[in-house]
């Protein structure tokens, strides 16, 4: 079999596998194992799997991904969220679709502590539904802000596929978060925008008015989101600051926003097991998703087709943008059936050298930056598109009186969002990178 007909044959059988509902992580180790087989034999392959796993979790960097989600799940388990939403919807209730600009704004906020785009989505979804749905939001508007929301996880640090990124291809942690601050801002301030045009274009969806019996802004509502505002300038600024490593300051912000939620007596002993268990259980498949991954590009590595086909595109002649552009469509197709998590594992060790040896009139490091944010921005997409769209899927589960086809079309004004941000910043790349420039 030619090495370009087992590449294929590997991913068909993955895909053929996830198709069936076999774990990711499994389907990817399986067509990795049998394509390292039939290159190599059953010997090498033995000695790969006996010295991978160690080599692979030995790295201390790893730790940095339970920490992250250690402190997300301390987040959602504490109830930190209900006082995100409270305080923006008293700010925001004044504009008409106010309710849910709020949700956008909680979700961005409940982002900066969590890390994880299912949990934002899942926890402000149960928090801000019922409000939106008693002020007379229609269930479109609210399922598709909610979801759309829910990606603000992963876009405003830290964001656990950026950690994954970062360690892939061995960039500086605390640049990649500075580089996706902005980014995620402009994704805030895009939803809130497209939330305003629509309930102008669509009057039907939103109330005229949210602020007859919205909260209103005491300094109680201010002062509950005092906590989550002081774990994000104790985290970020201890690691910009050059106090701690962004391993180091995961921690801090895990211990911390335990405290937090202690102090807001809403963390049983129940719930803080649910936050050791949901912790442990993520961390697990992610790490697994990692173990399956080594094999599956390992193999791939052994074809050679990897650098073949860097080699073909170099001899088309093709601007690097354009190389650029067709790697996120590719991203953007992907993201559509698999995880964020699996895409970035199995594609970034076949793109980034091939990225790397382009030429966009910028450093190394400052093209590694952009790469990862681009290719951040476009997974995102996945989450709202079908025919997996998770968000939309976890958030219509919530709202289970809300048809799914109306949740997909909620999301259509977020998507368009998306695109415009995505291109500016594929154009531009001095907007994602304009902070890092202050980070040592």
């Amino acid at each position: 079999m030619s090495p370009v007909a087992l590449t294929l044959s590997m991913f068909a059988l993955m895909l053929g596998l996830m198709a069936v509902r076999v774990p990711i992580a499994v389907s990817m180790f399986v067509a990795g194992a049998l394509g390292y087989l039939a290159q190599a034999g059953w010997l090498p392959l033995a000695y790969f799997l006996n010295t991978q796993a160690f080599a692979r979790f030995a790295s201390f960097d790893l730790s940095v991904i339970p920490l992250f989600i250690l402190m997300g799940n301390f987040a959602t388990q504490g109830g930190l969220s209900r006082a995100l939403f409270q305080c923006a919807a008293a700010v925001m209730a004044r504009f008409r679709g106010g309710l849910a600009m709020a949700s956008v704004i909680a979700s961005a906020a409940f982002g900066a502590i969590c890390g994880s785009s299912v949990a934002t989505a899942a926890t402000i979804t149960q928090v801000a539904l019922p409000e939106l749905k008693r002020h007379g939001y229609s269930g479109r508007l609210a399922t598709g802000t909610l979801a759309s929301g829910g990606t603000l996880g992963i876009l405003i640090p830290p964001s656990v596929p950026l950690v994954i990124y970062a360690i892939l291809t061995e960039q500086n942690i605390a640049k990649l978060f500075a580089a996706a601050m902005v980014p995620g801002l402009i994704a805030m301030c895009g939803y809130v925008l497209a939330i305003a045009v629509y309930v102008r274009l669509f009057p039907g969806h939103a109330p005229d008015h949210d602020d007859e019996d919205a909260p209103r802004l005491t300094l109680g509502v201010v002062w509950g989101v005092v906590p989550i505002a002081l774990i994000f300038l104790l985290v970020f600024g201890g690691i910009y600051g050059g106090w701690f490593s962004p391993t180091e300051g995961a921690g801090v912000g895990a211990a911390a926003t335990f405290l937090a939620a202690l102090l807001k007596r809403e963390l049983s002993w129940a719930k803080l097991a649910r936050s050791f268990y949901a912790t442990a259980a993520t961390t697990a498949m992610i790490f697994l998703i990692f173990l399956g991954a080594d094999l599956m590009n390992s193999a791939l590595a052994l074809t050679q087709v990897p650098n073949q086909l860097a080699a073909l595109v170099a001899e088309w002649g093709l601007s690097p943008h354009a190389v650029v552009g067709a790697i996120l469509v590719f991203y953007l197709i992907s993201g559509a059936v698999m995880d964020e998590l699996s895409v970035i594992l199995l594609t970034i060790p076949i793109f980034f050298p091939m990225v790397m040896g382009l030429d966009f009139g910028m450093s190394q490091e400052s093209t590694a930056i952009w790469f990862g944010i681009m290719v951040l921005m476009t997974v995102g997409f996945g989450l709202l598109t079908p025919p997996v769209g998770l968000n939309v899927y976890v958030v219509n589960g919530l709202a289970r009186d809300v048809p799914i086809g109306e949740s997909y079309r909620g999301v259509v004004p977020f998507l368009i969002s998306d695109l415009v941000r995505t291109l500016a910043l594929f154009f531009m790349p001095q907007i994602s990178l304009w902070l890092v420039q202050y980070v040592g």
